[in-house]
This record gives structure tokens, C-alpha cells and sequence, in this order.
């Protein structure tokens, strides 16, 4: 019945575990509604009976599919799986799931037994249960913690799927074939790693005794479709004016830090500001998990390497940010800047690679020189706080910040600049805002972006570089 999937049968196939026959599961009885003193509301028996139906249903053909699989990797040599077609797979996996129903003589109907090829399939090739997340279009992020409980986050907002594992080790299974496939591993004695999926997914684990209710998992998905300047002001992240602004900023080679918190959109807005850059430039990107999806020709990608479980062999961002100036750059585009990395990015900036950019984690303008300053100090480089300000000021042009707002929606809440310094503290001015006026009845937030009426510092670098911005530009907006 098995082609040339099946291993060979120079081995006796392993014996069966006997199991009571099963009828229909759709048709299996729950069990006895045990007697309780409390009285129960009029609707509950009623409601209680489908759910519990449904739920010892899921349960049964769990516990199949597990068995299944043990018996699928009996039998199929995974060797040849790589050059196998997906139909020719999925045929197989039916015919050897269709003999093993028959015999345990379990009865399934013609969707169960659909579903049942499926999420086998996605075993044996894929991610088991969470496949089907990578592949819905409309999740951002998976989040998992524990076996029983999935969480995505679909616009903004975290809403809890019905998607689980069979059990811990059926999670750990599924970790373990992600992080081999990269040469990692995850255990007791290195409980958590950083990944990176086949289609570009940014991955994190961590696995008990530091996980304590069962191991977690944290996925953010890469988006095969590179969001433009043309789309995100489509969508309302920032106005026309703002990108006129943002593509005159980029363009004339100011140096760019996009701040944010965590899902805010900073790489999104990264890869977007980066349309503007010239095809007659070298880029090289430096990042901790490669995300930037550049259209320029000429880009030298860059991927930092934690160390191996020797605690060997890890190239720091630092490291490739050094190697990076020795490979004439025009631009440097750092997808994250969380470390020491911080004083070469700043000296880069400072010496003749200018028009770089890359993002930080704050809350605000403000706040992200904050970030800087405190990066500084934790690198170990002893500097004056005045000399460290007039490094960082010297260095950074414009601070674009993208917020992530209650109601889930994305904006750039704030384009400011760096001027200079006045004594020891940096100077700033905030060209554009996103002032907020209320909320609607469904909690969706009400606002508009405007311009504070103040003139860039780069007014005339615009100009001379042939970006002569109109002086409306500028002109703040009332609310209406």
C-alpha cells in the first residue's frame, strides 16, 4: 500500500496497542451529568451538553493523531520527505493513517478524517498545531504559554485561539525541531533561545524549570508584503506632509533613530523610511534576527550569533558593526541598537557615514536620548556626561517615534529634531505631533496629526540638496 516514503520493512513493524473499539466520535455520549445540591439555571444543562460533547470529542482525537504520529514516524523514512511532493506526502500520510484507523477499528467521518491528514501533515512537515497561525495572514504574533493556552494578536489586540497542544511534551517536541533546525538547542541546562524561522519569523523560547506553568513561545511573523510610505499613510500611521518631511530627511542623509515600544511598528517604519534611500548607495544592515526587506541593488545583510553551548563562536552586533566600517559603507542601518554597539553606531554617525538609522526601544524623543546616554554608561566607556550629550547631539539628527495606542492602532506620534546643545542638556524641537482629542463609544481613539508651526533646521539643507519643502508644511493643523 506505502511507496517509496515508507521505510523499508527489513524490520518487523512494531505490534499495535490494543484499544477497545470506537464508534462515530461525533457520535460518542458525554458523560453522566454528576447530581450537585446547587441548583443549576434553567439554560445550563442544555448549554453544558455540546460543550462537554465537543470537548471530550477534541480530547479522543488528540490522543489519535498522537499515536498516529508515532506510527507515522515509524513508517515514513523522513529522509526521502525533503524531495517528496506535498500531494505525494498527503497521500501517503492518508493511506497510512486510513490502515491504522482500521486496525483499532475507529470510525471517523470524511472532515474528521480531512482535519486528521492535515494537522499530520503539519507534524510531520510544519509546526504541528501552530501552523495553521503562521499561515493566517491576519496574525502578527503567536504567542504560547503552555500547552493549553495560545494567544495571537490580529490589529493591535491579543485575543485567545482554541488552537492547543496534546501536552508539554508535544510543545517541547515542536521546540526542539525549530531550534535543530537552526543547530540550537533547548533544555534544562540552557533554558531559553533566540530563532529564526524558515520564512523569516523572528522565534523565542523558554522551556521549564524557568518557564513555570509549561514551556513559552513568542513568535513574530514576518511580513512577506513590505509595507510603503504610500501604504502606512493609507492606513493612517502618518500624513502626506510628514512623509514629504520624512523622504526630504532621508534623501538629504540625516542620521534617523526610530523609537518605540515593543510592536510599535519601529522595523515596519525602518524598512518604510529606507524607500527613500538611493539606488547608487551601499547599504549595509546589521541585525539581531534579519527583518529589513530593502529594495535597493547594492545590500550587505548582516546577522549577529549568540554563542554555542560551549559558549563559543558568538559575533556580537558590535562585532559586525566594526567589520561593517572597514567595508565602505555609504549607510548603516542597525535593526536594533540595545548595547555597547551604541558607541560604534554613534561614531559612525560621526565620521562620515551619514544618512544611518536604526531603533531603540523608549517612550519617547526624549527618552530615547535617555537610552542612549544610559547604553553609553553601561558599555563601561567612562565619558563626561556633557561629552557624552555633545557626542550623541553631534550624531543624531531626528528622532522619529512610532507608538502602538490603546485601541491597537499604529501611529508616528512625533517627528523631532536634535539642534544642538544649550549648556549640558540637548536641545530638541517637535516638527509634527499626533494630538489625540477623545475617545469613540467603542474605545477607538480620536485624533489627528499636525505640525507644531515650527521651521526645521534642515530648511536649508532641503533646499540646497533640491527638497524645497513649502513653508504650509509647517503650518499646524486645527482640530475639526
Amino acid at each position: 500500500m506505502f511507496s517509496k516514503y515508507k521505510k523499508p520493512s527489513s524490520q518487523p513493524p512494531a505490534e499495535a496497542k490494543p484499544a477497545a473499539p470506537v464508534t462515530d466520535i461525533a457520535a460518542a455520549k458525554p458523560a453522566a451529568t454528576p447530581v450537585v445540591t446547587r441548583k443549576a439555571a434553567p439554560t445550563a444543562p442544555a448549554q453544558a451538553a455540546p460543550m462537554d460533547k465537543e470537548r471530550k470529542r477534541k480530547e479522543r482525537m488528540g490522543e489519535i493523531k498522537l499515536d498516529l504520529h508515532r506510527v507515522l514516524l515509524d513508517n515514513l523514512n523522513l529522509s526521502a520527505l525533503e524531495h517528496a511532493s506535498e500531494q505525494d506526502l498527503r497521500q501517503e500520510i492518508s493511506a497510512i493513517a486510513s490502515e491504522f484507523l482500521e486496525e483499532r477499528s475507529i470510525v471517523l467521518n470524511r472532515e474528521d478524517r480531512q482535519t486528521l491528514t492535515s494537522e499530520l501533515y503539519d507534524e510531520v512537515t510544519g509546526l504541528g498545531p501552530l501552523e495553521t497561525l503562521l499561515k493566517d495572514e491576519t496574525v502578527n504574533d503567536i504567542l504560547v504559554n503552555g500547552p493549553q493556552q495560545i494567544f495571537v494578536e490580529r490589529a493591535g489586540k491579543l485575543e485567545l485561539t482554541d488552537v492547543t497542544f496534546k501536552d508539554e511534551k508535544h510543545l517541547l517536541r515542536i521546540i526542539d525541531k525549530i531550534v535543530s533546525a537552526v543547530g540550537r538547542r533547548v533544555d534544562e541546562s540552557n533554558p531559553y533561545v533566540d530563532a529564526r524561522l524558515k520564512d523569516g519569523s523572528r522565534f523565542n523560547a523558554m522551556v521549564p524549570p524557568v518557564a513555570v506553568d509549561g514551556s513559552l513561545v513568542s513568535i513574530r511573523k514576518f511580513k512577506k508584503d513590505k509595507l510603503g510610505i504610500d501604504d502606512l499613510v493609507q492606513f493612517g500611521a502618518f500624513t502626506e506632509e510628514m512623509a514629504a518631511y520624512l523622504q526630504a530627511a532621508v534623501a538629504t542623509r540625516l542620521n534617523i533613530i526610530v523609537s518605540g515600544g515593543t510592536g510599535s511598528g519601529k522595523t515596519t517604519t525602518l524598512n518604510a523610511l529606507s524607500s527613500f534611500i538611493d539606488n547608487s548607495e551601499r547599504i549595509l544592515t546589521i541585525e539581531d534576527t534579519a527583518e529589513l526587506q530593502l529594495q535597493q541593488i547594492h545590500v550587505g545583510r548582516m546577522e549577529s550569533r549568540p554563542p554555542n553551548v560551549e559558549g563559543k563562536g558568538e559575533v556580537s552586533p558590535r562585532d559586525c558593526l566594526k567589520n561593517a566600517l572597514r567595508m565602505r559603507p555609504d549607510r548603516i542601518i542597525v535593526g536594533e541598537t540595545r548595547g555597547e554597539e551604541v558607541i560604534d553606531m554613534l561614531q559612525a554617525m560621526n565620521t562620515g557615514h551619514d544618512g544611518s538609522m536604526t531603533t531603540i526601544h523608549a517612550n519617547s524623543a526624549r527618552d530615547g536620548i535617555s537610552r542612549l546616554e544610559n547604553m553609553i554608561a553601561m558599555a563601561g566607556v567612562e565619558m563626561p556626561i556633557k561629552a557624552v550629550r555633545s557626542q550623541i547631539s553631534s550624531a543624531v539628527n531626528l528622532i522619529v517615534q512610532a507608538s502602538r495606542l490603546q485601541d491597537g492602532s499604529r501611529r508616528m506620534t512625533s517627528i523631532t529634531e536634535i539642534t544642538g546643545m544649550e549648556g549640558e542638556v540637548i536641545s530638541m524641537q517637535e516638527i509634527f505631533r499626533y494630538q489625540r482629542v477623545g475617545l469613540t463609544p467603542d474605545n477607538k481613539i480620536i485624533g489627528h496629526f499636525t505640525a507644531t508651526g515650527v521651521r526645521s533646521a534642515f530648511a536649508e539643507r532641503f533646499r540646497l540638496w533640491g527638497y524645497d519643502l513649502p513653508p504650509s508644511i509647517y503650518e499646524p493643523i486645527a482640530a475639526e
